[in-house]
């Protein structure tokens, strides 16, 4: 028996004729070029920020924070996104984050430009919508999955970051040298070239993600439960479901009535605050070690290709083996890659190393936890349990960033990976009380 959600490949819907297979098709496309051009936009720039924030600065410990004024950034927008989303559908949702994000790359350059660190801070935090739409694009591929291909879903859109997300860090240097004699820093270049590239994504998000898989989710849904009401603004939709659906309270109040909720919400915040911690501080701490930016990027870009290029096998084995013991899995890459990159020392392979596994510990996390908060809440309460996902991992590893500059500063590399490590305790603690449990 199939339930509203997963009509056979090809079935068309019965209000409006929607052919459901082309549309996971269409949609599948227009998130998957988004991604490459997004993942391309925000590496690129991401792989010079703490060093830019480090010479405008003029302190190591303040290095970090451009990076966590970007996290900072995609949580405060999280929740308008989401709201935006639920109201207007994913493609307006997407677009306007884009747009936002072009916005804060120019406001870095001129803060660059004029050597205020505030105002870099200001454009920063502008700059993280880019992230917003990043991760709810993941959620949009979710929209209209089958039920028991969700995580797989989910993971093909996360997957498609890779290659801009790798090629981004390489091509940090070029971005540079192209804002030679233009009065801003070397380091900036990229932030030019990311708001370029986000308008681009932006307006193909616009043109091809038609219909929106948020609006033709709910329609399957109200279809099946016989609700034939008219919408109320018209197009296709009916507000946003009452008006229910989209507030934080309606997230706290979908993730607090559940306990697998409550894991999958743990296993992504844990996980994005480990990963951030480290990663912000590394160019930071290979850079003292004596690697030059090339090095820095290439390290980048395999802690990059281990978030994202074995994302698909995550997905795959979250939908196999089960949601809880993917983020157990998670968690245990996680821990290998702080022991190593905690303990590298100046050896720069195994800095990769670790953050090569800090990256793909991440995806696990991400991937299966993703999947598992779609799978346990129900579908009027999504776009807020999303955004509300999106704010608390995006907070919390906005903390651990801002954090993690001083603890370099007082303590050393050393002592920040390892109270990374500890973060996994509680996760790890509550993915394994709820999995027996159930």
């Amino acid at each position: 028996m199939r339930g509203p959600e997963q009509p056979a490949a090809g079935e068309p819907v019965a209000d409006g004729g929607i052919d459901l297979r082309a549309v996971r098709r269409r949609v599948r496309l227009a998130l998957v070029l988004s991604q490459i051009l997004g993942g391309l936009g925000v590496s690129t720039a991401v792989a010079l920020a703490a060093v830019l924030a480090e010479d405008i600065g003029g302190s190591e410990a303040v290095a970090g924070l451009a990076s966590t004024s970007s996290v900072i950034g995609t949580a405060l927008l999280s929740l308008p996104c989401a709201a935006l989303m639920a109201r207007r559908g994913r493609r307006v949702g997407l677009t306007s984050a884009y747009a936002v994000a072009a916005v804060g790359g120019l406001v870095v350059v001129a803060g660059a430009a004029l050597r205020n660190f505030p105002l870099l801070l200001v454009g920063m935090a502008a700059f993280g919508a880019s992230n917003t739409a990043n991760l709810q694009a993941r959620f949009a591929a979710a929209d209209l999955a089958e039920p028991l291909h969700r995580a797989r879903a989910i993971s093909t859109v996360v997957w498609a970051t890779t290659v801009g997300a790798v090629l981004g860090p390489n091509i940090a240097g070029p971005a540079g040298r192209s804002v030679a004699g233009l009065g801003v820093p070397e380091t900036a270049g990229p932030f030019l070239w990311g708001t370029a590239v986000f308008l681009i994504a932006g307006g193909l998000l616009q043109v091809l993600l038609r219909p929106d898989p948020l609006l033709t989710a709910r329609a399957l849904a109200r279809t099946a439960a016989g609700d034939r009401r008219p919408d109320q603004d018209g197009g296709g939709r009916r507000g946003d479901e009452d008006g229910g659906g989209r507030s934080l309270r309606a997230g706290l109040a979908a993730v607090t009535d559940s306990a697998p909720a409550r894991v999958a919400l743990a296993a992504i915040a844990g996980s994005h605050t480990v990963m951030v911690s480290v990663m912000v501080m590394t160019p930071v701490d290979l850079g003292g070690h004596g690697a030059g930016v090339e090095l820095i990027g290439l390290v980048l870009s395999g802690h990059i290709a281990g978030m994202y290029a074995f994302s698909p096998v995550m997905g795959w084995l979250a939908d196999r083996i089960g949601r809880f013991s993917v983020i157990l899995v998670g968690a245990g890459l996680l821990g290998c890659a702080t022991a190593l990159a905690g303990t590298a020392d100046g050896n720069h392979a195994q800095s990769a190393a670790g953050l090569f596994l800090l990256g793909l510990g991440w995806s696990a996390g991400l991937v299966a936890g993703s999947a598992l908060l779609t799978d346990s809440v129900p579908q009027r309460a999504r776009a807020a349990v999303q955004g509300f996902s999106d704010l608390i991992m995006n907070s919390a590893a906005g903390v651990g960033g801002a954090l993690s500059g001083l603890v370099v500063a007082q303590a050393g590399y050393g002592w920040l990976n390892l109270l990374a490590a500890a973060l996994l305790i509680p996760v790890t603690v509550l993915t394994v009380t709820v999995a027996v449990r159930r």
